[in-house]
């Protein structure tokens, strides 16, 4: 049996005073793509989902200062509360290079690496197509060239042997161009994103505790299908914790907690990531309007930003393919088991399986 703490709030202890209803028909789910008019207005955030205003300061985590509850352990409510203030301004970001990658289905994408002015990790943007770029790379710079230009990914275009310059003429025509005057998407054209945090052991070590390798596959996708999107790729390991701890709420987990328990056993908050850095990178990148694929009513208000700096217009839903009964995704009685943590105790919008 999971362990009881005194002190966890009453929001974990009954997820039923927080969470959303859930749908329970495919016309009530599809409703919850719809445009987001005042919907996530009545979403009540638990206390201590609130993520911080920065990520942690290095990519090991932030650490368990305090050590380990022991399940017979209760906690004070100074230490149970974990609400901290979301960001009031964005952070600074700079993309300091940008690369094609084919890939191996034969399509390519644009890799853009940002650096910030809050931590030092390499936080990623991975564009799909070529209309969407970075004003910070293509800005002039100190002791420009333009071999440095090319070198840094701030050119228009292809790069081939022998090319001396970082502009190129537009198609059908023969005047130059810059690459920021032909970065311009269709006015009606509202590009997919995914915020992705990392996840080692889901993306590279084949974990079927969670869906996040499933979920940056299926977001590439629907974006190469599209011809346009991005996916920021911020270094959060763990819902924020880093990889060391949250390889020890793994353990706790097979000792009976839920990943929420688990977190909050080793004195983190149930989710500690933060998304201002996001914001700033689809600033950065001339993105004001965006269709968002997350199942997370928490990061669609945290994306958007302090001062509503970008516009989520549409949550698109990112249904498990095993929850859909399609074949070729994550499956699993841990997988299913973490899913309904998320909705039944982190509200998110996601209908539970039939099976």
């Amino acid at each position: 049996m999971a362990p009881i703490l005194d002190g966890i709030p009453k929001d974990f202890t009954n997820p039923s005073q927080n969470t959303p209803p859930q749908p329970e028909t495919a016309e009530q789910y599809s409703s919850l793509s719809s445009p987001l008019d005042n919907r996530l207005s009545q979403v009540e955030i638990p206390p201590c989902l609130i993520s911080p205003a920065f990520t942690p300061p290095s990519s090991s985590g932030t650490g368990s200062p305090r050590g380990l509850l022991e399940p017979s352990d209760s906690l004070s409510d100074g230490e149970t509360s974990f609400r901290q203030n979301l960001l009031e301004t964005l952070p600074e970001v700079k993309c300091e290079v940008r690369a094609r990658i084919p890939m191996n289905n034969g399509g390519e994408i644009f890799i853009h690496l940002y650096s910030n002015n809050i931590d030092n990790k390499e936080h990623l943007a991975i564009v799909f197509g070529e209309l969407i770029r970075s004003r910070s790379l293509d800005a002039p710079r100190e002791d420009d060239t333009e071999w440095s230009r090319m070198v840094r990914g701030a050119y228009s275009g292809r790069l081939y042997p022998g090319r001396t310059v970082s502009s190129s003429p537009l198609p059908h025509s023969d005047s130059p161009a810059t690459p920021s005057s032909s970065n311009q998407l269709p006015l009606d054209s509202i590009p997919l994103v995914r915020i992705h945090s990392e996840c080692y052991t889901g993306e590279t070590a084949w974990s079927a505790r969670c869906d996040c390798g499933e979920q940056l596959d299926e977001a590439a996708r629907l974006m190469a299908l599209e011809g346009a999107g991005v996916v920021v790729y911020l270094r959060q390991e763990g819902r924020g914790i880093g990889l060391a701890e949250k390889l020890k709420a793994y353990n706790l987990q097979d000792l009976g907690n839920d990943t929420v328990t688990a977190n909050l056993l080793l004195r983190h908050p149930a989710d500690a990531r933060s998304y201002g850095l996001a914001t700033a990178i689809l600033q950065d990148l001339g993105l004001s309007t965006i269709r968002l694929l997350t199942n997370n009513p928490i990061k669609v208000a945290a994306v958007e930003g302090p001062n509503k700096e970008v516009k989520v217009a549409e949550r698109v839903p990112m249904v498990p393919l095993a929850w859909k009964g399609l074949k070729g995704g994550v499956t699993g009685k841990e997988l299913d088991e973490y899913l309904k943590t998320k909705i039944n105790r982190m509200g998110h919008l996601l209908p539970e399986p039939n099976h």
